[in-house]
């Protein structure tokens, strides 16, 4: 393997995805982000102690804020630990907030963070513009992988 392609892989590692959410919606588009954080939720992310469960994001004033992301304080921090359920903000271009505000202004659109990696040593959050699926959507794509599998299975033999 050369050192190129063992730096690419190297490159970008997830720490966290939130599975619940496709699961939940559709994913329409994904945005790439930048979270602002502290030092000790630094160190608490390259633990591993990172939930994104009920995890959704809010466009305020211009600017995306992410709620719900619950980041455990760090062990071996003072005083001065961040709180766990803290709102942090999102770092998009002008460009993209305001796409982003027209299309959540259409109804049943949400903003769901999707996985939250790092990009070389910078944090970042995939952001997702979903939409709810209904109960007979959830069935729907669970027959679809089924009939897959028994494809596949029937294909193997």
């Amino acid at each position: 393997m050369t050192t190129k392609q063992n730096a690419s892989q190297k490159q970008s590692r997830v720490v966290v995805s939130n599975k619940k959410a496709y699961h939940e919606y559709t994913v329409l588009e994904t945005f790439k982000t930048g979270i602002v954080l502290t030092g000790t939720e630094i160190k608490s992310i390259r633990g591993g102690k990172v939930s994104m469960s009920g995890g959704y994001a809010r466009i305020e004033k211009g600017e995306v804020f992410l709620y719900g992301l619950n980041i455990s304080p760090y062990e071996q921090g003072t005083h001065y630990n961040h709180e766990p359920e803290r709102v942090r903000k999102l770092l998009l271009t002008k460009t993209e907030i305001r796409k982003l505000i027209g299309k959540t202004k259409e109804s049943g659109l949400t903003l769901i963070p999707l996985k939250l990696y790092f990009d070389r040593c910078w944090v970042k959050v995939e952001l997702g513009l979903c939409k709810g699926k209904k109960l007979h959507d959830k069935r729907q794509v669970m027959v679809q992988r089924d009939t897959q599998r028994q494809i596949e299975r029937a294909l193997k033999k």
